[in-house]
């Protein structure tokens, strides 16, 4: 979870794994907002993960933010999580500067079942966490890691290929064998970079009702695949 102000991260926590979302997550917001005096009220724009990721986490989070932004009358910003990853890795490491205008960044996630939830985009020259920072290359989809890099192989670039995520961690082997030159960002965070992007949202006006938040799961529940093989 993160506390954003304008375009600046005021902190960032990580949740207690060891507990389930339900159990942890809206008592870790709370703690979150009156450790900087402030109620949820002081909250312009509440803003989640829409994911892809885990099913149960998606609507435990969705939930816990619609709730809070109908109570206080709040506007949302729902965010894709590859694209928070992808916008993260755009702006490269503390101190090292953004990254150049062309520079693919591939956003993995880990999918369980040796897959991954991947999206690739293209740095433009648009400021960071605005909607036009990056552009689509390899549209969303879930697979396995060495399907997905057979095609970024044949993606036609010379630019440099930044992997982001807690899938391209997970793969580091399988990206480094097939793209020596590829960078692996270290895993951190996402929520910052998903305040940013709200935050950049809300300037222009493009919030939605609590309501309207739709989840991105890419793949089907593994309940529904399962009562479909029992018909």
């Amino acid at each position: 979870m993160a506390l954003v102000e304008d375009d600046r991260i005021v902190e960032v926590r990580r949740g207690d794994a060891s507990r389930s979302h339900a159990e942890r997550l809206p008592g870790d917001l709370l703690s979150l907002v009156t450790a900087h005096r402030l109620t949820f009220g002081d909250v312009d724009v509440f803003a989640v993960a829409a994911g892809p990721g885990s099913f149960t986490g998606l609507r435990i989070g969705i939930a816990t933010i619609q709730g809070l932004a109908v109570t206080t009358g709040r506007r949302v910003v729902a965010v894709p999580v590859l694209d928070a990853l992808a916008q993260a890795a755009s702006v490269g490491e503390p101190g090292t500067g953004n990254r150049a205008p062309g520079t693919l960044v591939a956003a993995w996630v880990d999918a369980h079942r040796r897959e991954v939830f991947a999206e690739a985009f293209r740095v433009t020259s648009a400021p960071p966490f605005e909607s036009t920072r990056l552009e689509i290359v390899d549209a969303i989809r879930v697979g396995p890691p060495t399907a997905i890099l057979d095609d970024l192989r044949r993606t036609p670039s010379s630019a440099r290929m930044v992997f982001a995520g807690d899938g391209a961690v997970l793969y580091a082997a399988e990206i480094r064998a097939a793209l020596p030159a590829a960078e692996i960002a270290a895993a951190s965070p996402v929520a910052g970079a998903i305040g940013l992007m709200a935050a950049a949202c809300a300037r222009r006006g493009a919030t939605i009702d609590p309501a309207a938040i739709q989840p991105l799961y890419v793949r089907r529940p593994d309940a529904v695949i399962a009562r479909e093989a029992q018909s």
